[in-house]
């Protein structure tokens, strides 16, 4: 009876599941990914579907302006511009030569004035630009986000707002002369924005800009090593359909991979669909905007590089932004998931092994302890092999 007792003890059975846990997030955090919900890694060896968020997650997150096009304007409107080496309206920067570069100079410090009070990385771009050329950039007054399109507000007595050209497009505000040049930008893969200024006469395109942003290093390889694992790959994109598309290319993804023109409240909503189509889906997102998103998925995985908001929101987080830590943080979570299974069939063998032996007078309780005893270890050391565990390559 007291053998009997002894190696029924459920040591074995009750350190199964915690210590393969406990090692796996260990050796996870060592290089670099932070798993800070257990359910997020059980559930991460099952996805089929990784849906990446691609301004700062896939890209550096860190675009340009690469184009700043001023539309010409008719000799009237000409005519009421400062003269060459005086100053705008609101005491800004000073022509910088002809009619031409006054005027863009001009409109580059009231689109950095609307954008200076912003984080998102287009408008630190504008800011970016005008402090390059040495304007002087006033301050805006009663600023105020439109979510999913842009900014409004007033720079000294003229009022303006600045956004996408969907936005646009809702407005009513044709491109006219620069419709071709917008075309062909996009076809670059430009993500496009304008300056409108409101008038007595209506609303005004005043400037159209684009940016230009760069992939990480290794993303595309990344994207490769997660497909070769059979994983479906998914860019979701704000972008319009062209500039999506051509970094989509670039990152080695196919046009029915790529999702563009989906406003930030809509991203939620995409990754819920991919998930009532029968897929666990994997969100990858590193700002404000990806919060739902990361929320709204099976598992969210945040940027340590991104916002606070959206790690919090993220059941995992890649600590160093690296895209190909996401194959990892996959990768570990089907070992350690393997692992906990390896324990509890070894826990349950010794028991159904040991108590029938015990039970029929074959064990001491000196070998029914040590057989107890060595259970446990086993358990142990298997879960500790996950020490040895490195990313993929």
């Amino acid at each position: 009876a007291v053998a009997v007792l002894v190696i029924a003890c459920p040591c074995a059975l009750g350190l199964a599941t915690p210590a393969a846990i406990m090692a796996g997030t260990g050796v996870a955090a060592k290089h670099g990914i932070l798993i800070k919900d257990a359910q997020a890694l059980e559930l991460a060896h099952q996805v089929d579907t990784v849906a990446f968020d691609k301004t700062g997650t896939l890209t550096v997150g860190q675009p340009r302006l690469v184009a700043f096009i001023v539309p010409p304007r008719s000799p009237a409107a000409r005519d009421s511009l400062p003269p060459e080496g005086a100053p705008a309206p609101w005491g800004g920067p000073a022509a910088l030569g002809g009619a031409g570069e006054a005027e863009e100079a001009q409109q580059l410090a009231a689109a950095a004035s609307l954008q200076s009070g912003s984080e998102h990385p287009l408008a630190r771009a504008v800011v970016a630009a005008a402090k390059a050329r040495g304007l002087a950039v006033p301050e805006p007054d009663s600023v105020r986000a439109v979510p999913g399109h842009g900014t409004e507000g007033e720079v000294g007595v003229a009022s303006y707002l600045i956004g996408s050209l969907r936005w646009l497009d809702e407005l009513q505000v044709g491109l006219g002369a620069l419709r071709a040049e917008a075309d062909r930008l996009q076809a670059e893969g430009a993500t496009l924005s304008a300056l409108v200024e409101r008038t007595t006469a209506g609303l005004t395109l005043r400037a159209l800009m684009a940016f230009a942003d760069e992939p990480k290093a290794g993303a595309r390889e990344a994207l490769a090593l997660l497909r070769a694992r059979g994983i479906r790959i998914v860019m979701i994109s704000g972008d319009n359909r062209g500039a999506a598309l051509a970094m989509g290319a670039r990152l080695g993804l196919a046009a029915d991979e790529v999702m563009a023109e989906v406003l930030p409240g809509d991203k939620a909503a995409k990754v819920a669909a991919l998930r009532e189509g029968g897929h666990v889906v994997v969100m990858v997102g590193d700002g404000v905007n990806d919060a739902p998103a990361l929320a709204a998925a099976d598992v969210g995985m945040a940027m340590g590089t991104g916002t606070d908001v959206a790690m919090h929101a993220a059941g995992i987080t890649l600590m160093r932004g690296d895209v190909g830590l996401v194959a990892g943080a996959l990768d570990i979570s089907h070992r350690t998931v393997m692992k906990i299974r390896q324990n509890l069939f070894w826990a349950f063998a010794y028991n159904v092994a040991g108590i029938p032996l015990a039970a029929l007078g074959y064990l001491s309780p000196v070998v029914a302890g040590a057989a107890m005893a060595l259970s446990s270890v086993s358990v142990l050391s298997n879960a500790l092999l996950l020490k040895r565990w490195r990313p993929p390559a």
